[in-house]
This record gives structure tokens, C-alpha cells and sequence, in this order.
């Protein structure tokens, strides 16, 4: 969690103290989804070796979606609509992670 903490001009855990449902939807999103991709390279690998490379490639994926989804909604910064509070950002973003993570877990071997 610390390296999607960098890519905020915010810290969430103040965010969060201060009652901020927006990042405590988007920070649940990106939890859930490093579990479901940890989880599904644990799975399907015998190798710690091939675990840490699959889990690493996925992670690196989910950063990558957080850039992606922020290119291409050019009329609004994701990291301030998240500090302002907006909610139907971070449920967006919050399945945006989830659903990237669903995807990349079914390209795991």
C-alpha cells in the first residue's frame, strides 16, 4: 500500500481519519484487489520464485490501471476528487481496481 500512497499528493490515512469515504472506498479497492492477485499467483504456483514474479507482474498491472483510468479521464484529477470527497470516484476507482485484478489473475499461470 505504501507505493499507491506515493502516487497521492494526500496521505489516506489522514483521509481516513477524517471520515473521507472516497479514499476509504478506492484504498478497500486496492487491498482487495492485491489480495485477489497475491492470492491467485499463490495458487498456481509451486515456486516462490514464480510467485514473487506473477505477484510483482499483477501489482505492477494495478499501479498501472490507477495511471491508465486517471489518462483517460482528462477532465478531472482522480486524486483530487478523491480528496474533495467524491464518493462516485471512489467506488469507480474502487472496482476499477477490482476489475483489473479479476482480469489480470485469469492471465496467471
Amino acid at each position: 500500500m505504501v507505493v499507491f500512497n506515493w502516487m497521492t499528493p494526500f496521505r489516506d490515512m489522514d483521509e481516513l481519519k477524517r471520515g473521507n469515504t472516497a479514499v476509504g472506498l478506492a484504498m478497500g479497492g486496492k487491498f482487495l484487489a492485491t489480495a485477489i492477485v497475491l492470492g491467485v499467483a499463490a495458487y498456481t504456483n509451486t515456486s516462490i520464485w514464480h510467485m514473487m514474479l506473477w505477484f510483482a507482474v499483477g501489482y505492477v498491472c494495478l499501479v498501472a490501471a490507477y495511471w491508465v483510468f486517471e489518462w483517460v479521464t482528462p477532465s478531472f484529477r482522480l486524486s483530487e476528487q478523491l480528496k474533495e470527497g467524491n464518493v462516485a470516484v471512489g467506488v469507480l476507482l474502487c472496482f476499477v481496481y477490482i476489475g483489473t485484478s479479476f482480469a489480470i489473475s485469469s492471465l496467471i499461470i
